[in-house]
């Protein structure tokens, strides 16, 4: 005959509190074998621990209740642990989002030395462009794929780069989370619109530079001493910031040797 199990027992067997099997009684996940019609009182089964054990581990590892019941109902192993290791995944995609948060963190309360910077007059300059209004949330999955078409476009014309490859950012896009960019790469020559690839002469501009090294998710610290100095130093100007990406995706996948110049427009009244 099967034993009947007190809830108290069971919690102290399966380590699992006795509010907490209350609650995955309620949400279906782990439902007592037994309840008693007249008290309400709940029993469980020796057989039911194993599943317990597994349920306070998966919790354990933050899995949402929904997915333990998937977990437990999987049709075999298989399927089983295919739902454990997506996971697994989720959570190593986390802590290295946390680790990264964590170093930009400690940058903040630890600053390196403050970059250096340089004034530039920048001539206008014939390029080939994709130029697109976008979501600040999407820029760097866009900036990804336009300047791969845009290295693609050079090769298959035949043209020369003649400088770094760029971009132009409204200012709308970090005020407003929304607003237009443009990605170019300097050229000898240039094309007929093809595609998203359009001409472009990209305007001339003075200019206040700073160089960020490394991967561009804190590349915010870097505009933020560039601000800072152009608030104190210069005569900021409208117009869209710019970057030159002096050492980037197309060179290195390791976002660590990444550098990219970034220019504030200014109105110079000296040299």
């Amino acid at each position: 005959m099967r034993a009947r199990i007190t809830i108290g027992d069971f919690s102290r067997a399966s380590h699992l509190s006795v509010k907490t099997l209350h609650h995955y009684h309620e949400v279906g996940l782990l439902e007592p074998s037994e309840v008693d019609a007249d008290n309400g009182y709940r029993y469980y089964s020796e057989e039911q621990i194993p599943a317990a054990q597994v349920i306070r581990r998966l919790r354990g590892l933050n899995m949402p209740v929904a997915d333990v019941r998937s977990v437990l109902a999987a049709p075999g192993s298989e399927a089983r642990n295919r739902l454990i290791v997506e996971h697994l995944d989720r959570l190593e995609l986390e802590l290295a989002q946390t680790r990264a948060a964590i170093g930009e963190l400690r940058n903040l309360l630890e600053p390196e030395t403050p970059h250096p910077i340089t004034h530039r007059t920048v001539p206008a300059t014939p390029a080939i462009a994709i130029q697109q209004t976008v979501d600040r949330d999407d820029i760097f999955a866009w900036w990804q794929g336009a300047l791969g078409e845009l290295h693609a476009t050079v090769r298959a014309h035949g043209l020369g780069a003649t400088g770094p490859p760029g971009g132009l950012y409204a200012s709308e896009l970090f005020q407003h989370s929304r607003g237009h960019a443009t990605v170019f790469i300097p050229t000898d020559g240039t094309v007929r619109p093809v595609g998203r690839v359009v001409p472009l002469t990209v305007p001339g501009a003075e200019l206040a530079v700073a160089v960020h090294h490394g991967s561009p998710s804190d590349i915010d610290l870097t505009y933020g001493e560039l601000g800072a100095y152009v608030m104190k130093h210069e005569i900021s100007v409208d117009g869209p910031l710019r970057e030159n990406y002096l050492c980037g995706i197309t060179e290195t996948a390791d976002t660590g040797a990444w550098d990219t110049e970034i220019g504030w427009p200014i109105f110079r009244t000296h040299d």
